[in-house]
Parts: structure tokens; C-alpha cells; sequence
């Protein structure tokens, strides 16, 4: 395991902090951003000042940035609204969701994915260097804190559509009349998650050490 450096550390949130900046500037539903990066301060707040008592190795923290990203895109279209057929069909002349026959704005779906996919080794990587678990215990724990922080959010915008008015809360929550949203978004978590983890066992099968990410 190579020792954290300052440097190699910086830059790639200082690029993220741009990008989030930027993602800010004209936002279409003002109104909805505040809340929406409420949990993106918390997380760049969290990251940037326990990530050493955590462990956690620049690859774990970039990581953790580029899920972020992700999340900001979505934040400032309220996710429901992300403009990814505009996008394809700039620049391959067609619609996404025409050649997929998708029926609703699926770029919720992919972060949550994303979610289990790229928080699953940061979460590993905590408990084997902070908490010296095994290597098998690890992964189940990685895993069981993805399925657990996703209920988690699912919890929190259910409670976002109690206090809320509907309307606002459906911009929020981004079900587009899905009655199953909540499921699927846990199942998709966990789905990201579990292709890292056997990803990662694949991979470091043969290797003496699997704590590097």
C-alpha cells in the first residue's frame, strides 16, 4: 500500500469542486438544487476529512469523486430531466432512448448502479485497512453497506414525499410513476455492487495481496 500524497490527492477534487461549480451556474429548477446537494456537501465534507482515519487510498477517493459527478449531473436536471437523448443525438444523430426503446429518463437508474459499482471498493477498502477485516469479510460488509446506505436514501426521499408537496416530491424523488422505483434502485446497487465484488475477486484471484483498489 503506497503512502497518501498530498499532491496526487488535491487535484482530482479540485477538479470535481470545478465541475460541480459549473454544474451550478443557470441551473433549470434553482429551487430543487439546495436540497438535491445537501448529501454532495456532506460527502465531500466527509471525504475530505476522514479520509486518512479511514484508510482510504487515492483510488478509493477518486472513486468516490467520480460517483459524485455522476450524482451532479442529476442534480441539476433533477435526475427525471438529465437531457441524455439531446446529448446522443448531437453527437451520433440520434436518440438514446429511441434506439433502447426506453420509456422514461433512465439516469437514475445508472447511478444508482454506479452507486454499488464505484463505492463498493472504497467501502472494501475501509474495512480491510481501518478495520483489518478479511478479505471475504470485507466484501460481505462492503456489500451489506451498499444494500444498507441505499434503503437508507430510499428512506429519506420516501420521508422528502410525506413533507413535501407532491409535485415538488415527485420532481425530487424522480419515481415518473414508477410504483416499484424504490425497489429497483436498491436492485440496482446491489447489482453495481456485486459486479465489483466478483470483479474484484476475479481479478486479484492470483494475487498475494487484494487490498489495493
Amino acid at each position: 500500500m503506497s503512502a497518501p500524497n498530498a499532491g496526487g490527492d488535491l487535484w482530482p477534487l479540485v477538479l470535481f469542486l470545478f465541475f460541480w461549480a459549473a454544474t451550478c451556474i443557470d441551473p433549470p429548477y434553482p429551487h430543487e438544487l439546495l436540497l438535491q446537494h445537501v448529501p454532495t456537501t456532506a460527502a465531500v465534507v466527509a471525504l475530505v476529512g476522514l479520509r486518512r482515519r479511514l484508510a482510504l487510498s487515492r483510488g478509493g477517493g477518486r472513486l468516490v469523486l467520480a460517483f459524485l459527478a455522476l450524482h451532479t449531473v442529476g442534480a441539476r436536471y433533477l435526475y427525471s430531466y438529465v437531457p441524455y437523448d439531446d446529448w446522443s443525438a448531437a453527437v451520433f444523430g440520434g436518440s438514446l432512448s429511441s434506439v433502447c426503446g426506453f420509456t422514461r429518463n433512465h439516469y437514475d437508474r445508472l447511478v444508482h448502479f454506479a452507486y454499488g459499482l464505484l463505492l463498493f471498493f472504497p467501502a472494501r477498502e475501509v474495512f480491510v485497512r481501518r478495520f483489518r477485516q478479511t478479505d471475504l469479510a470485507a466484501d460481505v460488509l462492503a456489500m451489506q453497506f451498499i444494500l444498507a446506505t441505499s434503503a437508507l436514501y430510499e428512506l429519506v426521499e420516501w420521508s422528502v414525499a410525506l413533507w413535501f408537496a407532491p409535485d415538488w416530491a415527485e420532481r425530487y424523488n424522480g419515481q415518473q410513476g414508477d410504483t416499484w422505483d424504490a425497489q429497483k434502485d436498491m436492485g440496482l446497487a446491489a447489482l453495481g455492487a456485486a459486479v465489483a465484488m466478483f470483479g474484484h475477486v476475479s481479478f486479484h484471484r492470483d494475487r498475494p495481496d487484494r487490498t489495493a483498489v
